[in-house]
């Protein structure tokens, strides 16, 4: 177990960071029938396209600024609980103005259940604002001067996801520029999905610091290569990438690979109820499928820690409790 393992993680989408009790309890106050979205502890889903659906289902439960501060803090305490030191959560104001909020209103009611996570805690977390690729550039741009304006004081990055598949980096290259030029940490999602030439177009269009998973970067040692050269970290998903059939099982993930050539790579729990999965399992799979003893888990917090879009100060402090 990995429980006595300080943990700190950069690669988690709020909005499907939703236990499947918090989504009944939603679900329940606006009296939504979810009973064909939940089985037990997980979300069901079969594939990519119906994983979408049912995480913007779980989404529209939540449509007020204290359902957001509820969704945080719960999400921040249960990882908290398994060890948690630190996290960075993936925000979209696309889905704000879908729940009727505006962007505001959404990034305060996330801020304040981080507020009282830190408090009850002792969590550390700041906020990843991110466009969506399959919305196109020009709303990609719209979010990037968002992001720019620093509309709340936990916002410290801006990144994308979204279909993996569609179109180029070199589409969206106003919009990353706009968030580098205010001084937001640079992150996006590639080699998911789509394989080592995704993280090529990255790396090259988008220039961030991390990329969200970048594990298929194994299928190109080049690209390997210069990825441990250039510090770039990956924020891997491993229990994400099987359950979506990327890799068949743990074994055949390249995270451990990744990691003897010399990149720099954390563990993340991505969209946990939805691939069954939690920060802590996440430790716990590299520990038993990767054979990572309890130092190099501490290492890979550390990595994390290190890659953290966070001012000094508290990049020090956290570092300190390792």
């Amino acid at each position: 177990m990995t429980a006595h393992i300080p943990k700190a993680e950069l690669h988690c989408h709020i909005e499907g960071a939703v236990s499947t009790a918090l989504a009944q309890a939603q679900a329940e106050k606006y009296d939504v029938d979810i009973s064909r979205l939940i089985d037990g502890d997980r979300f069901l889903w079969h594939d990519f396209t119906s994983f979408l659906a049912a995480y913007d289902q779980t989404a529209g439960l939540f449509r007020s600024e204290e359902d957001y501060a509820l969704l945080a803090q719960t999400y921040l305490e249960s990882i908290a609980e398994e060890g948690a030191i630190y996290s960075e959560i993936f925000v979209s104001p696309d889905h704000a103005r879908n729940a009727g909020l505006s962007p505001d209103a959404y990034l305060n009611g996330l801020g304040e259940g981080m507020r009282r996570a830190r408090e009850t805690c002792g969590i550390e977390g700041r906020i990843i604002i991110t466009c969506v690729r399959h919305f196109g550039s020009d709303q990609a741009v719209d979010v990037a001067r968002y992001a720019a304006s620093r509309p709340h004081a936990l916002v410290t990055g801006f990144g994308m996801g979204g279909e993996e598949r569609m179109g180029s980096h070199a589409d969206f290259t106003t919009a990353f520029d706009i968030a580098r030029d205010a001084g937001l940490g640079i992150t996006t999602h590639a080699g998911e999905l789509a394989g080592a030439e995704s993280v090529r177009d990255a790396l090259e269009h988008a220039r961030p610091a991390r990329i969200g998973h970048g594990v298929r970067a194994i299928e190109d040692p080049a690209l390997v290569a210069q990825l441990a050269d250039t510090g770039i970290v990956l924020e891997a998903c491993p229990g994400s990438n099987v359950s979506l059939s990327i890799f068949d099982n743990f074994a055949s993930h390249p995270f451990r690979a990744l990691r003897d050539a010399g990149v720099k790579i954390t563990l993340n729990s991505d969209d946990p109820p939805f691939f069954d999965t939690t920060l802590g399992k996440e430790y716990a799979v590299a520990q038993s499928a990767f054979g990572m003893s309890d130092a190099e888990l501490v290492h890979t917090t550390r990595t994390a820690l290190e890659a953290a879009f966070v001012d000094d100060e508290t990049r020090q402090a956290l570092i300190a409790k390792l």
